[in-house]
C-alpha cells in the first residue's frame, strides 16, 4: 500500500484529468503544470480513501459525488492571482470616461449594472466600486456589481470582504484609508458601497447560469481568458457580447483581445486604455433591457448563499 505522498500523477492520469477539467470549464492544463496538479490533488486522494489518480478520476464522473468534487478539484488547480487596483489605467479609464459616457446622450442610464466575470477573491469587484464612487455618480443613478467566479472558495472570501497585506500592493493610499477599516483579522471593505456588490459561483461556460446575470453595461474579464482553449474563448465572448446592452463596453486584460475570436465588437480608444464596445444598434435603451437586472444579481448571489 502507498502513502498519499507517493502516489504520482501518470500522463496518461493527467490527459484524463485534463480534458475532464476543461470540458466541464474550459480552463486548459498544461503538461508544465503537472507537477504541481499531483501536488494539490493529493489531499484530495487521502481524503477520499483512494490509491491512484486513475480512481480519482472515475470518482469525478461519478453521478453522486462527481460533481461537488470537481468543484473542489478545480478550486486547488486554478490560479487566483489578484490585488487592489491591478492594472489600474482600466480602472481609470473607468472612473474617468466610460461612467461619465454612460451617463451622458445618447445613453443617459439611470441604472448602471457591471459584472466582473472571473471576480477570484473580489478584489477587482471592490475596486471597480471604489472607481464608481471617485467618478461622483450623477443623482438618483443606481449601481449594480456582480462578482462571478468558477471557484466557491474565492465567493465565500468575496462575501467576506476581509483582506490582508498582499491585496493591497498596488492600491493609492488614500483609498486605503477611505475604503477600509482595520480590525485584528485583516483590513474590512467599508460597508459604504458593500449594498452594490453582489457575489455568486458561475461557471462561464455555463449559458443558463450566465444568463440570471442579466442585461449589463460594462463587462470586467480580465485575465480569465488566457487560461481556456480557443473553442472556449468563442463561446464566452459569444455569451458576453448577449449579456451586454448595445453600447455596453467590455474590459480585458492586458495580454489578451479578440483577435480571431470575433469581429463583433468595436475597438474604442480612449484616452487612457483601448477597450471592447458592443456596437450601439436600434435596440431601446432603458428599462426593458435592463429588466430584473437587480432581482437576477440577488437572486443569484442568494442561491450560493
Amino acid at each position: 500500500m502507498r502513502f498519499a505522498d507517493e502516489i504520482r500523477l501518470a500522463s496518461d492520469e493527467f490527459r484524463l484529468l485534463r480534458d475532464l477539467i476543461n470540458r466541464h470549464c474550459g480552463i486548459v492544463l498544461t503538461p508544465e503544470q503537472r507537477p504541481v496538479i499531483e501536488r494539490r490533488l493529493r489531499e484530495r486522494l487521502s481524503l477520499h480513501g483512494l490509491h491512484s489518480f486513475g480512481e480519482y478520476h472515475q470518482l469525478l464522473r461519478s453521478s453522486d459525488q462527481g460533481r461537488a468534487e470537481l468543484d473542489e478539484a478545480i478550486d486547488l488547480v486554478t490560479i487566483n492571482e489578484t490585488y487592489f487596483y491591478r492594472e489600474d489605467y482600466q480602472l481609470s479609464a473607468l472612473q474617468n470616461e466610460i461612467i461619465p459616457l454612460l451617463q451622458k446622450p445618447p445613453v443617459c442610464r439611470t441604472n448602471i449594472n457591471i459584472w466582473s466575470a472571473g471576480c477570484s477573491t473580489g478584489e477587482e469587484v471592490y475596486s471597480i466600486a471604489m472607481s464608481v464612487c471617485e467618478a461622483g455618480l450623477s443623482g438618483g443613478t443606481d449601481v449594480r456589481i456582480f462578482g462571478s467566479d468558477i471557484s466557491r472558495k474565492c465567493i465565500a472570501h468575496a462575501r467576506r470582504g476581509v483582506y490582508g497585506p498582499a491585496s493591497f500592493r498596488t492600491i493609492p493610499t488614500h483609498l486605503k484609508r477611505k475604503y477600509f477599516v482595520e480590525r485584528p483579522d485583516g483590513l474590512h471593505v467599508t460597508e459604504e458601497f458593500r449594498p452594490w456588490c453582489h457575489f455568486g459561483h458561475l461557471n462561464l461556460l455555463d449559458p443558463v447560469k450566465a444568463s440570471v446575470v442579466g442585461r449589463v453595461d460594462i463587462v470586467l474579464c480580465r485575465n480569465v481568458l488566457i487560461y481556456f482553449d480557443d473553442a472556449s474563448r468563442r463561446r464566452v465572448i459569444d455569451m458576453l457580447y448577449d449579456r451586454l446592452v448595445p453600447g455596453g463596453y467590455l474590459l480585458l486584460g492586458h495580454s489578451e483581445s479578440l483577435l480571431n475570436v470575433t469581429t463583433a465588437f468595436e475597438l474604442v480608444h480612449l484616452r487612457e486604455d483601448l477597450v471592447y464596445r458592443k456596437p450601439l444598434s436600434a435596440s431601446r435603451f432603458g428599462a426593458m433591457q435592463n429588466a430584473g437586472i437587480r432581482s437576477t444579481m440577488s437572486t443569484l448571489s442568494q442561491r450560493q448563499g
